[in-house]
């Protein structure tokens, strides 16, 4: 009954679930973990969310009884790299629980969530709960943290091959560990695009667990992608150097006006405003109709950009890598790469913004702005044709993240050295993690190692009886300030008062 009622979900919705979208429903309820990695916009969100459905509706088979049944404590912890991305991902997620009537409570929490729902929070958390690695650390800091996921089934990292190579996937990395510490049947699914090495990315995501090696399961979903190229109509006459250039606007207009709507990609928040601005000298009548689109703008500003693009209201928006991820804009038909593409994978990534559901091609065109980036965009559709994708490194042991960690665990209710490194050393990042290096650790967080230990602030931790917690109240509120390797955003307003 579970399954039918999935499958009459996807055909009232004029779906049909692909294989590789099952393999994954049946993994999950095996109790498996593993990597979903398929083209963007091919199905992977629901590949790993209705797993855990159908797994709380084989537990209560009587759908008469649902309306009168509390929601759930939280069974699904969904990890987005940005909060950007949250409001997309909770609105694709609530449709099945609205839709089939599953009483569960669905909430963000984010650097943008309300003080109420915060507060709200504090006394009990939502049946799934989407949020960022920063988020996440910060719910470990909480005293009864190991009573808060007591009922967690599933985690879902989300866009894991962004996360993979950065300190933020570390910070990832310790926090799952942490989870499967206290959860030791905990499955954990990652969601992938646009990844050389994808061996890696599931060993980094699972780290060595007992449950260790997970699945790779591939979406072998037709996706058509389409690579063109402007080329100068003088050749002799472009230039040889330089990446700001607007020599070939008349064309990009041609590519716009073809189309409905489309996403004009710059490598640089400067190149973006110049082509805005000169998009707009060009052709006034569009004002209203075009924007622009980056880290530095408003994030009010940003917000009413994605949602005016997500309601088909603008021809094009000039942007930058901030529209890179996750966020569906179906109404994009196509794609323009200002510039150097700088890579395979940031290409295809891009790509996939245009023509973003199964079955719908995705189209790019490339505008170069000089005449070796002619080259480059010869050599990457080479590539592509090839399969040849760049691999992501991950991260090996920062020390600053370890640090970081510790003092989030003291505050979690505290912990014992020799316990927390071998929870430490499950993850990939930290499996080779010395004694040596252990130990100038736990220096450093209960003396502020040999260089700062004449500052006392810096002794953040105290040890009673074996167990390491933190004791100063105004320590706390200042790691709980500060926690995270970098912000989501890529910039920072800074207010002087």
């Amino acid at each position: 009954m579970s399954e039918r009622l999935i499958l009459d979900w996807f055909k009232q919705r004029g779906w049909t679930p692909f294989e590789f979208q099952r393999e994954v429903w049946s993994a999950y309820l095996a109790g498996d973990s593993g990597l979903i990695h398929a083209a963007t916009g091919t199905g992977k969100t629901y590949a790993a969310w209705m797993g855990p459905l159908l797994e709380w509706i084989t537990e209560h088979p009587n759908r008469k009884t649902w309306a009168k049944l509390p929601p759930p404590p939280l069974r699904v912890l969904w990890i987005t790299p940005l909060r950007a991305l949250a409001a997309d991902t909770a609105e694709a997620l609530s449709a099945p629980l609205t839709d089939l009537q599953i009483p569960w409570l669905l909430e963000s929490r984010t650097g943008d969530t309300s003080a109420a729902v915060r507060a709200r929070q504090r006394q009990r958390l939502p049946s799934a709960l989407i949020t960022t690695p920063e988020s996440l650390s910060l719910l470990l800091t909480r005293p009864d943290a190991a009573d808060l996921f007591r009922d967690l089934r599933a985690v879902v990292v989300d866009e894991w091959h962004e996360l993979m190579a950065t300190k933020r996937g570390v910070q990832t990395e310790l926090a799952l560990a942490r989870l499967r510490h206290w959860r030791p049947d905990l499955r954990t699914w990652g969601l992938s695009a646009t990844l050389g090495n994808l061996d890696t990315a599931l060993e980094t995501l699972l780290g060595s667990t007992p449950r260790a090696p997970g699945k790779m399961i591939r979406g072998a979903v037709p996706k058509t992608l389409r690579i063109e190229s402007i080329i100068p109509p003088q050749i002799e006459r472009f230039p040889w150097a330089g990446h700001l250039g607007t020599k070939l606007l008349p064309e990009v207009l041609s590519v716009v006006d073809s189309g409905s709507s489309a996403l004009i990609f710059t490598n640089t928040r400067s190149q973006t405003e110049i082509w805005y601005h000169a998009i707009l000298n060009a052709r006034p009548e569009w004002a209203g109709e075009i924007a622009l689109h980056h880290s530095s703008l408003d994030r009010t500003v940003r917000d009413w950009v994605e949602d005016a693009l997500r309601a088909g209201k603008l021809r094009c928006v000039v942007c930058t890598s901030s529209l890179d991820l996750g966020v569906d804009f179906t109404p994009v038909d196509s794609v323009l790469q200002v510039g150097s593409p700088k890579g395979v994978a940031r290409l295809l990534q891009r790509a996939g913004r245009s023509g973003h559901r199964p079955g719908v091609e995705s189209r790019v065109t490339c505008v170069p702005t000089n005449a070796f980036e002619l080259i480059e965009v010869a050599a990457v559709r080479d590539a592509i044709t090839a399969g040849h994708i760049e691999s992501r490194s991950p991260f090996e042991a920062p020390l600053d993240a370890l640090v970081q960690h510790l003092v989030t665990i003291a505050l979690g209710g505290g912990f014992r050295a020799d316990e927390l490194l071998d929870e430490v050393q499950t993850t990939h990042a930290y499996r080779d993690l010395t004694d040596a290096e252990w130990a100038w650790a736990l220096d450093f967080v209960t003396r502020g190692g040999e260089a700062l230990r004449n500052y006392p602030e810096y002794a953040r931790l105290s040890v009673e009886n074996g167990q390491y917690i933190v004791t100063d109240k105004e320590i706390a509120r200042r790691h709980r300030m500060s926690i995270g390797t970098i912000v989501s955003d890529a910039s920072l307003r800074v207010a002087v008062s």
